[in-house]
């Protein structure tokens, strides 16, 4: 039999070996959890990280315009439609979190007031972006629904009544969870919506088509080269738009979207994405939409944008939200810049011609807006509409 001193140091030296094997696993796991972390960052730098500068286009020329303040609101703004009288419709940008009115009107007379009601704004608006006057005086909205895990709505109103004419639930096919529906166009005859697809989370940008006498819709150019961001990371004087170390950069898909005055084809810009297209709408019917990506076609060199509109003449209008800048883009594929305002414009957002040639753009400061605090918002504020000459006119509402 052992002794009680040799049974002790074989007891001690197989509590060492235990230790040390379960030093070694421990050792091997913790490798494991960093190359499996590594992995995971790495993935999310490849989706969502990283960006080059991109290139400032802007040619500021002596005889530019002046912005002239139209209003100013507490809260960030969203997008905007002007009526052929004036009014100005514009919504509170839902990446704020409004509490309160999220789509609003200026009356000529300069009063501010929810539309189109206070009462109706929570039966109607969750998360409200996007909205457009068409040429027979109806007011569309859209609503993401919260990046589509809540309901995404298409809203047609009279804006004289204020009385919804129609209602439109889009499905998930659609609008998916991790879709942000954000910017619309409808044509002439008040028949068709198109509206941009980001799909920030989701990153699979494309566009929705809508008929708007059956309510049936459905989507094109889905991951498309021409709506899919390109790897910039945009440098606006607030902040350059990028958190983490570079880990995670705004570089949004499909962004704006514009209607040539004839319906016949629709203009678009991803806002990473260097070069504006346009696509044929009759490519967009849904009995062709598989095809749309065919008939693309590259119009020419671009800022990193959001909002556009075009003029009758199909001159392309781009906000470029680096340098506080409108620039304008002949049928040529010729650009020039037409205002430009660094102090003011801190983040040139969504376009929208009005009646007598003015030409309206929203300051959404989304700098100071994404991911930020309330309180933030609020040192901030106030955000501001301007608008401006470019010596054009431009279907009023669009």
């Amino acid at each position: 039999m052992l002794k009680k001193a040799d049974q002790r140091l074989l007891v001690r030296q197989s509590s060492s070996r235990y230790r040390s094997a379960r030093s070694g696993v421990g050792k091997k796991r913790a490798l494991l959890a960093i190359v499996v972390l590594a992995l995971v960052i790495g993935a999310i730098y490849l989706r969502f990280g990283g960006g080059k500068p991109y290139p400032d286009l802007t040619m500021p020329a002596a005889n530019m315009p002046v912005l002239e303040e139209v209003l100013a609101y507490p809260e960030p703004l969203g997008n905007l439609a002007v009526s052929a009288t004036g009014r100005v419709f514009f919504t509170v940008h839902p990446e704020s979190r409004p509490s309160g009115n999220k789509l609003l009107v200026r009356e000529t007379d300069g009063r501010i007031r929810a539309f189109p009601s206070e009462a109706a704004q929570a039966d109607l608006f969750d998360a409200v972006m996007g909205v457009v006057i068409d040429a027979r005086g109806t007011l569309w909205t859209i609503d993401h629904g919260q990046h589509g895990f809540r309901q995404p709505r298409l809203l047609g109103f009279d804006i004289k009544t204020g009385k919804v004419l129609k209602d439109f639930s889009l499905k998930s096919d659609v609008a998916p969870k991790g879709s942000f529906l954000q910017d619309l166009q409808v044509n002439s005859t008040g028949t068709m919506a198109y509206i941009a697809d980001v799909s920030f989370l989701r990153n699979t940008p494309g566009l929705v088509m809508v008929d708007l006498k059956s309510g049936d819709a459905w989507r094109a150019l889905d991951q498309d080269p021409s709506v899919m961001p390109q790897s910039w990371m945009i440098r606006n004087p607030t902040k350059t738009m990028s958190w983490l170390g570079g880990l995670f950069t705004l570089k949004p898909g499909i962004d704006g979207i514009a209607i040539s005055k004839n319906d016949q084809f629709l203009v678009y810009g991803a806002m990473a994405h260097d070069t504006l297209f346009s696509v044929p709408t009759a490519a967009l019917r849904r009995e062709e939409a598989g095809q749309a990506a065919l008939q693309v076609k590259a119009l020419g060199r671009k800022p990193l944008n959001d909002g556009l509109s075009m003029d009758r003449n199909d001159n392309i209008f781009i906000t470029d939200v680096e340098h506080g800048s409108v620039m304008k883009m002949t049928p040529a594929g010729l650009l020039s810049t037409v205002v430009q305002d660094l102090k003011r414009l801190r983040w040139a957002d969504a376009l929208s011609f009005g009646p007598d040639g003015w030409l309206y753009v929203a300051d959404s400061a989304i700098p100071d807006q994404m991911l930020r605090s309330k309180s933030h918002m609020r040192e901030q504020a106030p955000y501001r509409i301007f608008r401006f000459k470019p010596g054009t006119e431009g279907v009023p509402g669009q």
